[in-house]
Parts: C-alpha cells; structure tokens; sequence
C-alpha cells in the first residue's frame, strides 16, 4: 500500500513509518523537520521504501505533493502541539493545525485517496468535564480550555465534514500522553521525555502546581499499532486511544527518579494556565472497531525510555 505520513519525521511519526515499513507498505513522508528529524527516518529509509519530501503543511505546495504522490491512504500527524505555544501565539497554532489540515486534505482529495487517518489530542479535546466520569468515552462532550485543543477540535471538524463531501472514509485517533523513544524533551514535548532528560543529566526536574494533575500516559509503540489499524477499520468513527489509567505527575516523578537515581524532590513552580486537571481515556471503542489494546505498562514503558535516552 502506498502511504503518506505528514509529520512523519517526529516522534510519533517516525515510529509509525517503521511500522509501515516493517509492513512492506511505500511511504512518503512530509515534515518541515521544525520538530522532527532525518535521523529519526535513518532506519526505515534504508530500506529503500521511505521517501522524504521537506515542506511546510501551511504552504499551498503541500497539496501538489500530496495530489502528485497519489497516497492510498494519508496518516495526518503533522501538527502544533505544545498547549502554552498555543496560547502565545494562537494564529500561528491556527494556521498549522487548521489551514494546514486543510490543505492535506484538498491534497488528499486530488490524489484520489481512499482514506485520511488524523491524530487529535484526547487530552485536551474533552476540556474538564466532570471527573467522576473518568476515563472520558467518545461520548464525552468536546469542550477544549485552550487554543491548541481548540485547533485540533476544528481539524477534526473539517475531516468529518470533508470526508463524505468528497468520497474520502476517515477515521480519527484522540491520542492520551503519549511517550517513548525519539521524544524530543524540548518544545512541545511531553513530562516523559523532559524527566527522562533532565534526570539521566543530573540536572533537577520542575513540577507545575501541586502535582497532583493526572494523565493517560500511552507508549508510541502502542500508538503507532492503532494507526495501522485504522488503515482498514474503522471508517467515520472517533476512537480514544489511551490506557484508562490515571496517573498523576508527582507518581511518575517518583517512579522515574527512583529508576534513575534521581533526586527524591522535584522543583515546584506554578500551575500552567490552560492546564487539564484530570484526564484518562477509555479506549473500550478502539478494542471492538479496531481490536487494539495497550500492551507495554508505564513501568516497562518509562524503563524503555530511559534506557533510550540514556544511549544518546
């Protein structure tokens, strides 16, 4: 199958590529590498079957690309991902997560393409509805607290509403935290990666507000497996892809430090604005439209981390 990855030189992309790859699927891959990176694609372009195309999804050449690539599929990862960039620069985030997945999919449109799989955040789709209903189902009304959830609702507005207009099937995947290997622990990236790095340097890692705010935390491996999946499966629906697992931020630094030898207290700071309090995804829809479940723990998964960042 011929396969385009936008964003697919980042974090989660590249680990979805080698997944593809390890498939014997063709993939194309668009990324500006504002985030990403050729070395996260060494791997899989040694095979032969992995192409990189360097361009920006704000530019109107994205669509050409995707249109002359002729995909029979297009995984949507390519984004604005960080929640306080979002907030400091709202038209910015705008432009890359709306009018750039506009663009994907008139280039998706052009091509042909039979399907568009898009990445959104579970995180912040839901906003802060009432706890008790945690771990949050598909159901859950869509009431994000800040510009990047805002975005990424509106992307995945335009998918549901582009995909019928124009013969497309989609599928969208709320991804949870999302951690692992290749994670960049600058910019946008998640509390893994950052605790990985600062802890593996010895320097000391920053807890915002109490520490007592909870996330989903999900492993890229298990990540990449639901977009596969959802290549074939699936088709109109919204799926969580997460654990159902509440863990809040002062465990996971407890867990990491002892495992790194860090120190046993974190620095504290301010609560970030915009911040979700509470927040898990039950995945029960993903197991029965894609038969997918989490298979690697948080503590086999923060183990995996470490050890990656600890080889440089």
């Amino acid at each position: 199958m011929s396969v385009l990855v936008t964003g697919g030189a980042g974090f989660i992309g590249s680990a979805l590529v080698d997944l593809l790859v390890a498939g014997g699927h063709e993939v194309v891959v668009v990324d500006d590498l504002s985030t990403g990176s050729e070395a996260n694609l060494a791997g899989a372009m040694a095979t032969g079957l992995v192409r990189l195309e360097v361009c920006d999804i704000r530019r109107p050449e994205v669509s050409d690309l995707i249109a002359e690539a002729s995909p029979e599929v297009v995984m949507h990862l390519a984004a604005q991902a960080d929640v306080q960039a979002s907030i400091d620069d709202p038209v910015n985030d705008a432009e890359v997560n709306v009018i750039g997945t506009i663009r994907v999919l008139d280039g998706a449109r052009r091509a042909g393409t039979r399907k568009v799989v898009l990445a959104t955040s579970g995180g912040t789709l839901y906003g802060a509805p009432d706890p008790s209903r945690l771990p949050y189902t598909e159901a859950e009304p869509h009431a994000p607290m800040s510009p990047y959830g805002l975005s990424k609702k509106a992307a995945g507005d335009y998918l549901a509403a582009y995909g019928p207009l124009h013969g497309i099937a989609h599928t969208t995947l709320a991804l949870a935290n999302v951690y692992g290997p290749r994670q960049d622990p600058h910019g946008e990236a998640g509390v893994v990666a950052i605790f990985a790095r600062s802890l593996l340097e010895g320097e000391p890692c920053t807890v915002y507000g109490d520490g007592n705010q909870t996330r989903d935390f999900v492993h890229v491996a298990d990540v990449a497996r639901a977009f596969v999946a959802a290549m074939d499966a699936a088709d109109g629906l919204l799926l969580n892809i997460g654990t159902g697992i509440e863990t809040t931020v002062n465990d996971l630094y407890s867990a990491m430090a002892s495992a790194a030898d860090g120190a046993a207290e974190p620095q504290r700071a301010q609560e970030r604005p915009g911040e979700v309090r509470r927040s898990a995804l039950d995945a029960s829809a993903a197991a029965a439209a894609l038969g997918w479940e989490p298979s690697l723990g948080l503590a086999d998964g923060v183990a995996d981390t470490l050890a990656w960042f600890d080889r440089g």
